[in-house]
């Protein structure tokens, strides 16, 4: 009895482990090629699938989804001779299981070396200001390089991107140092300009000042002349209207020479014919006044003569 249920267990686990092997569950997004006798038979889909136990084996499982693979630093000569570091991020997909299994030995390992001679034989056409400021140049080009080349390992390249790229120790030192005298160059500008602009706001200021203050002194200087003519024509017309006699005239040519002689610079003084006439009249009326009856003041020799010096 013991044989037999040594057998029957040995039968049982048997069964099980057929059966284990029969059914093969692939997840989503997922491939599993499948080889019987060492023969590629099938790709197996996601979802639940039977296989020959013991005659089909499942050679390799692929994932099916986008894959993101960082490169390390690879060295690069650009055309300048310069030595530069760049780090690359390779985001493919793979679409034919078949393919990435049979057609390459490793696909990683392939993309990996694809890129960096891809990368060199772009950086060595391009100078270092070109490599740094043509990111987007150089994506494209590694991007359609790799797709080409890996279309017939059932991988598709999405996208290539440039993570960082370093130039030497000595050349980013002077990057640094350009950068820094184009910012102070820059604010320097700036401070120059902004005085400038002070300084015309402060002519146009002055400017306005000036021809508001000429303007306002023009106008003062304007009715200051207007009251005096007003004046003067005031004064005339009142002399006009009151109809004044020689004597009166006279009198006040006679007030007027102290005011005229005022002042120490008053050396010289010219005497004008009117007061002559003045003097005459004024002379007449004070002869005809004289209670004595005394002689008149005698007349001046000349209409206009030149006055002694006043010390």
């Amino acid at each position: 009895m013991e044989p037999i249920i040594i057998v029957l267990i040995i039968l049982v686990v048997l069964v099980f482990i057929a059966l284990i092997k029969t059914i093969q569950v692939i997840p989503q997004a997922s491939a599993a090629i499948v080889e019987r006798f060492g023969r590629y038979t099938r790709t197996l889909n996601a979802g639940l699938n039977i296989v020959v136990p013991f005659i089909d084996s499942i050679r390799n499982r692929i994932d099916l989804r986008e894959q993101v693979v960082p490169f390390p630093p690879q060295p690069v000569i650009t055309q300048d001779n310069l030595v530069v570091n760049i780090d690359t991020v390779i985001y493919y997909q793979v679409t034919d299981a078949r393919a990435a299994t049979y057609e390459v030995a490793s696909y990683i390992q392939a993309i990996e070396q694809l890129t960096v001679t891809t990368l060199r034989n772009i950086i060595g056409g391009m100078d270092l200001e070109r490599t740094l400021t043509s990111r987007e140049e150089i994506n494209a080009a590694l991007r359609g390089v790799l797709d080409e080349a890996t279309g017939k390992w059932g991988i598709r390249v999405n996208r290539v991107e440039l993570k960082a790229i370093e130039p030497p120790t000595s050349i980013q030192d002077s990057m640094e140092k350009q950068m820094r005298a184009d910012r102070d160059k820059r604010a320097a500008i700036l401070q120059a300009e902004g005085v400038r602009q002070s300084q015309i706001l402060t002519a146009e200021g002055e400017k306005q000042s000036s021809i508001l203050r000429a303007e306002g002194e023009a106008k003062a200087a304007a009715l200051r002349a207007e009251g005096e003519a007003q004046a003067i024509r005031v004064v005339f017309e009142s002399i006009h209207a009151g109809d004044p006699d020689q004597k009166l005239l006279s009198y006040q040519y006679l007030q007027m020479l102290p005011k005229i002689a005022e002042g120490d610079a008053n050396k010289l003084w010219i005497v004008p014919s009117e007061i002559g006439d003045a003097l005459k009249g004024l002379g007449g009326a004070i002869g005809n006044f004289n209670p004595t009856g005394g002689g008149s003041i005698p007349k001046p020799s000349s209409p206009n003569r030149e006055a002694p010096p006043i010390d």
